[in-house]
């Protein structure tokens, strides 16, 4: 089998010759640029300039030879820079600013920081709803963030026989709406001001619908799988209650799933962290077709519980080992301990595409990435 095969056999609960393999798929699936820079020549590949995929979460972009030695089944199509664009870097105070398209402020540390953190929210303040609605768009159809797209899911899909994945529009509907609003501010319009909180994810919804039909006329009929990330898990926890996603968000989210699912064949895939086991027949029932980053390390992610309940219903992608702790303080046999055991619980069947739980984190050593994808390869046989 090639990797697109591969992928898609396992996406139909069919098992294939092994578990699919992803890195650098998608923005929740990739490598920190400073765990590449180790990871390169660990592998005995010649040096390289190194380019980044994501700006604010320094994401590296997996070159073409490593992802031929370490045997990746997918490819990633991200967008690129609008031709009309409100992006823009600044160094003040002693950080790197990012200013996005939605008009939020992203700052690191000059000296050592590791990833962008959200600084600066437009919405932030004594707002209305008129102030919501004025809130200036990010031109979701602008040229540039499609260009050359439809030839890199050619390039992946017919050359490299990987499969095609997509990246959704910002972050999700109550992520964006949170970061435009500020966290604290928008969980208690939430909670005392709905209306307000609604409008908020109402525009960006309208962002949302109008990328993607855009960007769907053009390499719909080519995706395989399409990621729309939207948290709503903690550690311990959900970050609102269930009654209130499924008065609030859910409806949302169908919309736009439904949205999706009318535009191509692909299956649609949920990144939410945490401990969102109580939501994820609610996610099965709007159309979400993959559940990733199965962060087994939160409370109630059982793998081997999720599997039996959930997995002829919903497909699993990530969870292959816990980044929090063992990927980068275990041993490499620690590493392909907890490889196995995740394998050995979520593979049965098919329905299972490995990765890591979340982005490879900037300190991981390179001999424990290694480590990860031979006991991937060595467990993954079916």
């Amino acid at each position: 089998m090639d990797g697109r095969e591969r992928v898609l056999t396992t996406l139909a609960h069919r098992e294939p010759d092994r578990v699919p393999f992803d890195l650098g798929g998608t923005i929740v699936t990739g490598i920190h640029e400073e765990a590449y820079r180790r990871l390169v020549p660990a592998l005995g590949l010649p040096p390289r300039a190194l380019v980044v995929q994501d700006r604010t979460q320094h994401l590296a972009v997996v070159d073409d030879d490593v992802r031929g030695r370490l045997a990746v089944d997918t490819g990633g199509l991200f967008q690129g820079t609008p031709l009309v664009t409100r992006q823009r870097d600044e160094v003040r105070d002693g950080y790197a600013w990012i200013w996005d398209d939605f008009g939020m402020g992203w700052r690191c540390p000059v000296d050592g920081g590791l990833y962008h953190d959200l600084a600066y929210s437009p919405l932030a303040g004594d707002i209305t709803i008129h102030d919501v609605r004025a809130q200036p768009s990010p031109e979701p159809v602008d040229a540039g963030r499609t260009a050359g797209m439809r030839e890199r899911a050619l390039q992946i899909r017919d050359v490299e026989r990987r499969a095609v994945c997509i990246w959704g529009f910002g972050g999700g509907i109550l992520e964006t709406a949170s970061w435009l609003r500020g966290l604290e501010q928008f969980f208690m319009d939430l909670a005392g001001e709905p209306d307000l909180a609604c409008a908020i994810m109402d525009r960006v919804l309208e962002w949302k619908l109008a990328y993607y039909e855009h960007v769907l006329a053009q390499v719909g009929d080519l995706v395989d799988v399409f990621f729309e990330g939207d948290d709503q898990g903690t550690q311990q926890s959900l970050l609102i209650s269930p009654e209130a996603y499924r008065r609030y968000v859910k409806p949302r989210q169908a919309e736009l799933f439904r949205a999706i699912h009318a535009r191509t064949p692909a299956k649609v895939a949920l990144h939410s962290c945490g401990a969102v086991r109580p939501l994820i027949g609610d996610f099965i029932e709007i159309g979400v077709d993959v559940l990733n980053p199965v962060q087994v390390s939160a409370a109630g992610m059982d793998p081997a519980e999720l599997k039996a309940e959930f997995g002829s219903e919903i497909s699993f992608w990530g969870g292959g080992v816990d980044t929090q702790r063992v990927l980068w303080a275990g041993t490499p046999q620690e590493v392909r301990d907890e490889v196995h055991s995740r394998v050995d619980a979520l593979a049965p069947g098919g329905g299972y595409v490995f990765a890591a739980i979340h982005n490879i984190q900037a300190g991981v050593p390179a001999e424990n990435i290694i480590a990860m994808r031979e006991a991937s390869l060595e467990y993954g046989a079916y």
